[in-house]
C-alpha cells in the first residue's frame, strides 16, 4: 500500500511518498500553489494516480497549546478539499516542528541554505509520513 505524505504550507506543498509496502518515507518533490492550495489539485491528483497511491496523510499543524490556529485551519479545509475530489482517505497527523526537524536533518547534512529553502517543504512531508507509518507498525 503506497501512501502521501502532504505538508501545506502558505506558498508551497511538501510531497512525500511511501514504497509500496507503507514502511518506508522518501521526499517527493514541492509544488508551488502561491496560497491558492487548489490550484495545484491536478498535479496532486497525477502524482496519486501514477504512484497509485491509496492513503494521504495531510500534516496537521496544532499551536503548542493543543489549539487549532490559521494553519491549523487551512489544512482542515485542505482535508475536505481533497476528500471531496479524490475518493480516498486523507489523514491528519500533527505536525508540530516538523518543519524544524527538517531544517536540523538537512543542516546536520551539510545542504547549503539555498537548497534547504527548496526542499525542506518535501522533507518535512517525509517526516510527517515516517512518523504515521512507523505509529502504525506499532
Amino acid at each position: 500500500m503506497t501512501y502521501m505524505g502532504l505538508d501545506l504550507g502558505t506558498k508551497t506543498i511538501g510531497v512525500s511518498l511511501s514504497d509500496s509496502r507503507g514502511v518506508l518515507a522518501r521526499p517527493y518533490g514541492v509544488l508551488r500553489h502561491d496560497n491558492n492550495p487548489k490550484s495545484c489539485l491536478m498535479e496532486l491528483i497525477g502524482i496519486i494516480e501514477e504512484n497509485q497511491v491509496e492513503e494521504i496523510i495531510l500534516g496537521f499543524p496544532k499551536n503548542m497549546n493543543n489549539t487549532v490556529g490559521p494553519r491549523g485551519e487551512a489544512s482542515l479545509s485542505f482535508k475536505k478539499l481533497l476528500e471531496d475530489k479524490i475518493k480516498i482517505p486523507v489523514i491528519l497527523s500533527d505536525e508540530r516542528l516538523s518543519t524544524v526537524e527538517a531544517e536540523h536533518t538537512l543542516i546536520s547534512g551539510n545542504v547549503r541554505r539555498n537548497k534547504r529553502k527548496k526542499v525542506i517543504d518535501s522533507v518535512a512531508a517525509t517526516i510527517i509520513l515516517q512518523e504515521y507509518l512507523d505509529k502504525k507498525e506499532k
